[in-house]
């Protein structure tokens, strides 16, 4: 399967990245460029159970296109930051191209998968899971 060349780009920036710390900074400042949802999103509504640090989505699909637009949001810069790499995997596409993105495949790609905490790894399949099942609805 060919990637979109948005989450190709962000697997090539990540292999020019030589160790974790190197990695671990950049997801920060993904986080830290990733705009923040305004306060009166970061409801009950919006908040991703199973994450152990505040996680918030917001999504929105285009009545022209079809495709999903994912917000999000967390009150922890790493978590932020992973918050950003999901959403550069699943937003603004269709229901369908969502439900095919191989997200671990990525994520083993980016070099995150064996150091995220066991509490991160479940927070980020809670979000993932979160988008793929909003997507499933919409689809």
């Amino acid at each position: 399967m060919t990637l979109p060349d948005n989450i190709q780009d962000m697997i090539d920036d990540f292999a020019f990245l030589e160790d974790w710390e190197d990695r671990y900074t950049h997801v920060i400042d993904l986080g830290k460029n990733m705009p923040s949802l305004d306060i009166s999103e970061m409801t009950e509504a919006n908040k991703v159970k199973g994450c152990v640090s505040q996680v918030w989505l917001v999504s929105e699909q285009n009545p022209d296109t079809g495709r999903i637009v994912f917000r999000g949001d967390s009150d922890a810069h790493i978590v932020k930051g992973l918050v950003a790499i999901v959403l550069t995997l699943y937003s603004d596409r269709t229901p369908q191209d969502i439900l095919k993105i191989d997200a671990e495949l990525i994520l083993s790609q980016l070099g995150l998968a064996e150091h995220l905490s066991v509490q991160r790894s479940n927070g980020l399949r809670a979000m993932i899971e979160r988008i793929k099942m909003e997507a499933r609805a919409q689809a």
